[in-house]
């Protein structure tokens, strides 16, 4: 039986916590970053984690995680 690979773009995006919690950085902070407020991108500020219903997602994009 082959195995089972992981996905690349999921390996550099998305890393695994010790809780079994998926933790991924936060979206629309990259550019145009004049037109949002303040208080928006302190709130972008740091990592986040990956929402219960896309965990299963998250299983088959990388398997023998502990997920």
């Amino acid at each position: 039986m082959p195995k089972m690979k992981t996905k690349s773009a999921a390996k550099k995006r998305f890393r695994v916590r010790p809780g079994g919690t998926v933790k991924r950085g936060q979206a629309f902070k990259r550019h145009i970053l004049t037109k949002k407020t303040t208080k928006n991108k302190r709130h972008l500020r740091g990592p986040t984690g990956v929402h219960a219903t896309d965990m299963g997602r998250m299983a088959q994009m990388l398997p023998g995680r502990g997920l």
